[in-house]
């Protein structure tokens, strides 16, 4: 039987995380296939590629495993934790949209300051130029980032070397500030690697670290659907104006 668990409590939970996320995946997942033609590969997200590349790397190229495997971890977990799994889902769903529409606006705010702190401080500032993609293709693009992103960055990173470091005695802490920041850090240096990296541009890099902060917080204390939804969201409003 469902456990009865506070709200804030519940959001953490990979249930209601599942059934939060599985609509984007699908939403993006469709979304590729929809509207990429004969080259689906050109919307899908950088961290999907990678994750693609190291599947194909060990000869697992089924264009459907990366969602399925994510979807199988979740259940898995959920399975796991079904004796304190919440009954009130709708209104833990319900919660964690308007969380992560307002977590995502707390961003946009930020992103709009940071350019001008940037130079007060004296740091020298390249502002990234947006692409020229449909917004509908940069839409799914940018969704798919959040899924990815989040699933490579935070849920698989974050937590491993969160898990080694408590694993080392390491104060908690301790451990969430220094798996926190090396996450934040290859999650902002990854954007400019490769042959689908940006070019360099200090205001991005900087941005992209402290957003990586910022969800490596919101994975930690709310949860990997709410980190999700932010993501996802922040990258939406941006797109849809054109801006990077």
């Amino acid at each position: 039987m469902p456990a009865s668990t506070g709200y804030l409590t519940a959001t953490r939970h990979p249930w209601p995380c599942l059934l939060f996320v599985l609509p984007l995946l699908i939403a993006y997942e469709a979304g590729v296939l929809l509207l990429g033609g004969t080259n689906p590969e050109a919307i899908r997200n950088g961290a999907d590629h990678w994750v693609r590349c190291g599947l194909g790397f060990v000869g697992l190229r089924f264009f459907w495993l990366p969602p399925t495997i994510l979807t199988l971890v979740f259940i898995v977990w959920t399975y796991r934790r079904r004796r304190d799994r919440p009954g009130e889902l709708v209104g833990v769903v319900s919660g964690m949209i308007l969380e992560s529409v307002g977590f995502a606006l707390g961003l946009w705010a930020f992103s709009r300051m940071l350019a001008p702190l940037l130079l007060r401080a004296g740091v020298a500032l390249e502002l990234g130029v947006g692409g020229d993609e449909p917004a509908l293709r940069q839409v799914v693009t940018y969704l798919g980032a959040g899924i990815y992103e989040e699933a490579v960055f935070r849920l698989a990173l974050f937590s491993a070397l969160a898990w080694l470091l408590r694993w080392l005695d390491i104060p908690l802490v301790i451990t969430v500030i220094l798996a926190a920041a090396t996450s934040a850090i290859l999650f902002s240096t990854a954007h400019h690697v490769g042959p689908y990296g940006q070019a360099y541009s200090n205001y991005l890099f900087i941005f992209r670290l402290t957003a990586g902060l910022y969800f490596a917080v919101l994975f930690f204390l709310r949860g990997f659907g709410i980190a999700v939804g932010a993501h996802a969201c922040y990258n939406v409003m941006v797109s849809i104006p054109g801006h990077s």
